[in-house]
């Protein structure tokens, strides 16, 4: 069989890795990939961008090509898979109407509270001075959120008054967002633990994939601005069997019900950002409609099922049947970033050692932001690679990933040091 991947981050790389090991695929290609997916066994970049449905399309009926699955969340908001099920091609994720959970924070939340799913209070607005009166009422921390997609950039913790409304004044005036912060919602600040809960839905049923731990802050300790995530690990300690069951009857459940109530029975991966409170409540702080990144590369390293069978399943709405894998070992990633992420990233410079680190079964180097030029391996995004290892214990895991860390940094290169310290301090709390 043959396989299309769309989308070119480090989640696309991990995704394509995957699938290229299933027996029953053949050849993998990916739109327009990376300088990693570029390397990759049986893996073929195409130049097409994520959002050129009609050349993916004909590209597709070219190739004869079996099933495509959509990595970002750009296109499935755009409607790519209403494009492609048009033409009668099999293509996995949600519709744009699933994908508007990610696509509009407002009506996220409106929908979480039509259908009873616990999230916080929240207001939304679209005008500077209305909003500016609902600050000065307001008890902080709030939680700040452009109502668009942002590139996971769109949410902003503020401590105080000042910084509120010098946030608010470059989402909805300065267009620090651009067309995606037309609307804002402000939200009350929730105390507790993130925690990634990702499922992949056939349009009746589900299948949690194994849980996760992302670090959206850019510095160590959970300090500094928001990204896109600095890094993740799998398991999430802090997943226990209970709290697990407890999010399926009061999160998952309840999403998926009421999304077939609303008339759109969703196929594809659904993750919830979840804030777990001291006491073990839950609220959900916001949707994607798509595998996270870099939640996908710790998670993919530990899944021992067939991943092409996985989805061509769920294609057929075949979940039920459906028996998942894991290795037991902890999986641990850490993103490194280019100098100046996550505003103003540094590009284009090379990465000389990649080239030195031979493969190996216990860790990954997934590529996100680069390119091939000329033969060399070079910067193009923010976020440029997500080492990932794994391990007997996190803090196995760790120190795998932070000695491949040192090894391909280059000079201007940006990473936490820290990435699993939460699950590292937990389990010293609990020795």
């Amino acid at each position: 069989m043959k396989v299309l991947v769309i989308g070119n981050g480090g989640r696309e790389h991990a995704l394509a890795w995957k699938l290229a090991q299933s027996p029953i695929i053949n050849q993998v290609f990916v739109a327009p990939g990376n300088a990693g997916t570029y390397r990759e066994p049986k893996v073929q970049n195409i130049d097409i961008s994520p959002l050129q449905f009609e050349k993916l399309t004909d590209f597709v009926k070219q190739q004869q090509i079996d099933f495509t699955v959509i990595g970002p969340e750009a296109p499935l908001v755009a409607g790519i898979v209403d494009y492609f099920e048009a033409k009668n091609l099999l293509c996995f994720g949600p519709s744009s109407k699933g994908a508007m959970l990610e696509g509009s924070k407002v009506y996220s939340k409106d929908f979480m509270q039509r259908h009873g799913i616990p999230t916080a209070k929240a207001a939304v607005f679209t005008d500077l001075e209305a909003a500016e009166r609902y600050l000065e009422k307001s008890k902080y921390p709030v939680v700040i959120k452009a109502d668009g997609l942002a590139s996971g950039k769109g949410v902003v913790i503020v401590h105080d008054k000042e910084s509120a409304h010098l946030a608010l004044y470059e989402i909805l005036a300065q267009k620090r967002f651009g067309e995606a912060g037309n609307q804002v919602i402000i939200e009350d600040f929730i105390q507790g633990e993130e925690l990634s809960f990702i499922v992949i839905c056939d349009g009746e049923h589900y299948i949690p994939m194994a849980s996760s731990q992302d670090h959206k802050a850019r510095d160590d300790g959970d300090k500094g601005p928001n990204t896109g995530g600095m890094g993740a690990y799998s398991p999430a300690p802090l997943l226990t069997e209970t709290l697990h069951d407890k999010i399926c009857r009061q999160v998952i459940e309840p999403t998926l019900k009421g999304l077939a109530e609303d008339g759109i029975p969703y196929k594809g991966f659904l993750y919830a950002g979840l804030m777990i409170s001291p006491e073990g409540d839950i609220n959900v702080l916001e949707y994607n409609c798509r595998f996270g990144d870099p939640e996908t590369q710790p998670i993919l390293m530990r899944l021992k099922s067939d991943f092409a069978q996985l989805c061509l399943d769920a294609l057929h709405q075949k979940l039920d049947t459906y028996q998942i894998q894991w290795d037991a070992q902890v999986a641990l990633g850490v993103v490194l970033a280019a100098n100046g992420y996550p505003d103003n990233p540094h590009l284009g410079d090379t990465c000389l050692t990649l080239n030195d680190i031979p493969p190996g079964e216990s860790y990954k180097i997934f590529h996100a932001g680069t390119k091939i030029e000329e033969g060399r391996i070079v910067i193009s995004g923010g976020r440029v690679l997500c080492v990932t290892a794994l391990g007997d214990s996190v803090q196995d895991a760790q120190a795998k990933a932070y000695r491949l860390v040192k090894k391909v940094a280059w000079d201007s290169v940006f990473y936490r040091n820290d990435i699993g310290f939460k699950a590292i301090s937990a389990r010293s709390e609990n020795a």
